[in-house]
């Protein structure tokens, strides 16, 4: 059992905000400890959780510096990169296939 105070969805007092809340207001958490749960039912299923932050502690987002801006170019530059033919896929490669598709289904009528 939790020691937070839980609100039902759209009940929440002023000055508490979710984390896509307080990023559209160009904020972040900033290590500030989760003050409040936000809780909406649904049917035959457990609730959707949200965690709820104050926004009065809330720092600003920092700016990407073009440091970051390279780092994540070149995170995204990764995934798109085939492990099995080396190449650009020109898209992200996915996790369950591991490589891009032409490696992982290979034309087998070309025979």
């Amino acid at each position: 059992m939790s020691a937070l105070p839980v609100y039902r969805w759209r009940l929440a007092p002023e000055g508490l905000a979710t984390f896509r809340q307080l990023r559209a207001m160009g904020l972040r958490p900033g290590g500030a400890p989760v003050v409040a749960q936000l809780e909406r039912p649904r049917r035959r299923r457990d609730p959707l959780v949200a965690y709820l932050y104050r926004v009065d502690t809330a720092r600003p987002v920092r700016p990407m510096t073009p440091a970051r801006w390279a780092a994540l170019a070149a995170a995204n530059a990764a995934r798109r990169m085939c492990p099995q033919c080396g190449r650009d896929a020109g898209y992200r490669i996915p996790a369950s296939l591991g490589m891009c598709t032409p490696c992982a289904y290979p034309d087998t009528s070309a025979a």
